[in-house]
């Protein structure tokens, strides 16, 4: 007689290889609809499943794991970052939490030289002209941006993804700066040709394109302040690629308005899906609908990583991709 399958309870649409192989080794609960649970369904989900398989759409707080029954064990993240999750609260109910690191590492590089280039190229601006049937030929001053080689880029977080975008930064002839909790290894640092800042503000007040590419956590909530965004050059270039609630969004919007920042390209914003009504009618920016990892390698690497975690878990053994509360 085969042994019964788990309960994993899926919060969103995921593609359609993954979701056929957790149909094939759970008792998989899908979401067809592919739209983000109401808090009541989401509390419907926890209180019947054994594991719970949310992405950054499902905002799983102390509540959330309060109202879980006795049989949920595990939160398998489809998704990097845990911001959304309260993994403390998790541990002490004996839940374990897993995300999904490393897959999209490289696709949010790729998508934050997309934003350097297309910010500070005008390309967005440039494409909308030419299919509003605006472009009437070819001139020495019109549409004119900057080029991006022999400017220096400061990083704001150098783990997996600054490390990847310092590495295309510098082959694009960039000078590449860096501000993190510490210093990484002098062998990276020197295979980027990276200089470290241990303060962020000196480093803002110097660079010609900031990326951000650090965490979400309490600590660097609004880390881009009203008062560290006026650091900034006025030819300067934000990009980010993280999350929306490092940047104070509406001082940024702000400052972009009256040209004291040069320009700005976001992935993520402050209240996503909401965005700040004032971006939206700058010609300075780019705006995209949170792409960083939306390939279809990257997505379907984080599925199998859900299901690698999720299988090791029920056969008895440590995920390879657990999440701890003093890590976050």
């Amino acid at each position: 007689m085969p042994a019964r399958k788990p309960i994993v309870v899926v919060t969103r649409k995921l593609p359609d290889l993954i979701e056929t192989r957790m149909r094939e080794l759970f008792d998989a609960k899908l979401n067809l609809e592919d739209r983000p649970l109401t808090p009541a369904e989401l509390a419907e989900a926890v209180a019947g499943a054994e594991v719970l398989a949310p992405t950054v759409t499902d905002e799983i707080d102390a509540a959330v794991i309060e109202a879980a029954g006795p049989n949920l064990k595990l939160i398998a993240n489809f998704g990097a970052g845990v911001d959304h999750i309260d993994v403390a609260a998790a541990a002490a109910r004996g839940v374990t939490v897993t995300n999904t690191p490393g897959v999209l590492t490289e696709d949010t590089a790729d998508m934050t030289m997309a934003l350097i280039l297309a910010t500070a190229r005008r390309i967005v601006e440039g494409a909308n002209v030419v299919q509003a049937g605006g472009f009437s030929g070819w001139s020495p001053t019109w549409m004119m941006g900057r080029r991006i080689s022999g400017k220096r880029l400061g990083i704001i977080g150098m783990g997996r993804i600054g490390q990847a975008v310092a590495k295309r930064a510098k082959a694009f002839g960039m000078q590449v700066h860096y501000h993190n909790r510490k210093p990484v290894p002098q062998a990276i640092a020197d295979a980027l040709d990276a200089t470290y800042w241990d303060s962020l503000d000196q480093m803002l007040a110097r660079m010609d394109v900031i990326s951000v590419n650090s965490p979400h956590t309490p600590a660097t909530f609004h880390l881009l302040s009203a008062r560290r965004l006026k650091l900034l050059q006025p030819h300067a270039i934000l990009v980010n690629t993280a999350r929306g609630g490092i940047i104070d969004e509406s001082a940024l919007a702000d400052l972009l308005a009256r040209g004291a920042i040069g320009g700005a390209g976001l992935d993520v914003y402050e209240n996503e899906p909401t965005i700040n009504p004032k971006l939206l009618k700058l010609p300075n920016v780019v705006l995209l609908p949170h792409l960083g990892s939306a390939t279809v390698e990257a997505r379907t690497e984080m599925g199998e990583k859900v299901i690698i975690n999720i299988k090791t878990f029920m056969d008895g053994h440590k995920p390879p991709d657990r999440v701890l509360p003093e890590r976050i």
